[in-house]
């Protein structure tokens, strides 16, 4: 996700890509160099992925484009609000 610019701003990307390293990280640390018999997963650790798949998803929807006389119209109200 941080590596596609769809819709994304750079500090959405950025987060996506610090967030991903550390639990990519932390996979790995659990997979491969804990000796422990357990660990506790809090459900936690779930929420933060999953807002971020949503928020990608959500963003990524194409916006509707304007047509001229949409256009228009929104730069006579700014001429009028000023």
């Amino acid at each position: 996700m941080a590596v596609m610019k769809d819709g994304q701003s750079s500090i959405s990307r950025s987060l996506n890509g610090i967030f991903g390293a550390v639990y990519l990280g932390y996979a790995g640390y659990l997979a491969f160099l804990f000796d422990g018999g357990t660990y506790l997963i809090f459900y936690q650790a779930f929420i933060l992925p999953v807002l971020m798949v949503v928020s990608y998803f959500r963003n990524r929807t194409p916006r509707a484009k304007l047509t001229d006389t949409q256009k228009a119209w929104r730069e006579y109200q700014r001429s009028v609000d000023k």
